[in-house]
C-alpha cells in the first residue's frame, strides 16, 4: 500500500471515528510532519487555511494535537500509540452512553413481551454474526455445541471464548468438516474435545449447482441456534455470511439440531462409522 493509500484510509478511518473531514485531514497533515503552521498543514492537507484553525481547535480539545503559542502559532499531533488510545477511551464512552440511552427507551406500549419459540431471524455480514455467536457462547450456562465448517470461523478470538466457556463450567463441544481441520483445533484448545462431523452435507451439497458452505452451526443450552454460510454475491468472487437465528427449546430449527445431535450424526470421531451419540 503507497503512501496516498495510507493517507486516505488513514483520513477514512479518523472519520469513521468521528472526527470532520477537515478534522482527520489536518491530524494527518501533523501526523505526516514533526510539526506545523496553519499554512504547512493548509498545504499538506489542502484544507483552506481559514478552516485549518478550527480543526486544530477540535483536535486539542479531544486530546489529539498540541499547540505552541509562539507567532505564528505552531501545532504537532500527538504520538500514534497517544491517538489511537484516546480514540479508543472515547469509542468506548460512547458506546456506554448509547448502551444507557437505548436501555432508557420508554416502551411504545404496555404489553409485555413474552418469548417467542417459533421465530427465526436472519442475520447477514460476517460482523453481525459473529457478534452473535459471541454473545451466544458467553451466555451460555450448560452446554456449547459448535460445527466449524469454515477454517476462517475458527480465530483465536473464538478460541479465547469457548475456553472461557469451558473454565466457568459449561460443556464445550467442537466439530469439524475434516480431520485436518480437527487437528488443527485440537491443539489450540487441548482440554476440549472436538469431533469430525459426520454430516457430510455441511462442507459439500448433495443438490447439483448449489456451492453454499455451512460456515458454523452453534447450538448453546439446546434452546438456541446459529447457522451460517458463506455465498457469493458478487462478480469479484467475494464471500458473504448469511445467517439465521432462533431461540427456545420448542423451535423447529432447534429441535432439528437437537436430533441430529441424538442421532450421534452431528459430532462422531469417524464419518461413516457408529459412534455414541451426545446426549
Amino acid at each position: 500500500m503507497d503512501d496516498i493509500s495510507n493517507q486516505d484510509q488513514a483520513i477514512e478511518l479518523l472519520q469513521q471515528l468521528g472526527l470532520k473531514e477537515y478534522e482527520a485531514k489536518s491530524f494527518v497533515a501533523l501526523a505526516r510532519r514533526q510539526h506545523g503552521t496553519a499554512k504547512d498543514i493548509s498545504e499538506t492537507s489542502e484544507v483552506p487555511r481559514t478552516r485549518v484553525y478550527d480543526a486544530v481547535r477540535v483536535l486539542e480539545w479531544k486530546g489529539l494535537v498540541e499547540t505552541q503559542h509562539s507567532n505564528p502559532q505552531v501545532f504537532r499531533a500527538v504520538s500514534i500509540d497517544e491517538a489511537i488510545n484516546t480514540l479508543q477511551s472515547e469509542y468506548i464512552d460512547r458506546t456506554e452512553s448509547l448502551r444507557g440511552a437505548l436501555s432508557g427507551l420508554e416502551p411504545t406500549d404496555d404489553e409485555q413481551t413474552t418469548e417467542a419459540t417459533h421465530e427465526v431471524w436472519s442475520l447477514s455480514g460476517d460482523q453481525g454474526i459473529t457478534s452473535r455467536a459471541q454473545q451466544l457462547i458467553e451466555g451460555a450456562t450448560n452446554e456449547v455445541m459448535l460445527v466449524v465448517g469454515h477454517r476462517s470461523i475458527f480465530t483465536a478470538q473464538l478460541a479465547e471464548q469457548l475456553h472461557a466457556a469451558q473454565e466457568r463450567g459449561v460443556d464445550v463441544i467442537v466439530g469439524t468438516v475434516d480431520k485436518e481441520l480437527r487437528a488443527e483445533i485440537q491443539d489450540v484448545l487441548p482440554d476440549i474435545e472436538v469431533f469430525v462431523s459426520g454430516l457430510n452435507w455441511l462442507d459439500q451439497s448433495p443438490l447439483p449447482g448449489d456451492d453454499t458452505q455451512i460456515s458454523r452451526l452453534l447450538l448453546t443450552d439446546r434452546e438456541a441456534i446459529l447457522v451460517s454460510s458463506f455465498t457469493e454475491t458478487t462478480g469479484d468472487g467475494r464471500e458473504h455470511e448469511q445467517g439465521v437465528f432462533g431461540r427456545g427449546f420448542h423451535n423447529g430449527l432447534v429441535a432439528i439440531t437437537r436430533r441430529l445431535m441424538a442421532t450421534g450424526l452431528l459430532f462422531q470421531d469417524d464419518p461413516g462409522e457408529e459412534d455414541t451419540a451426545v446426549s
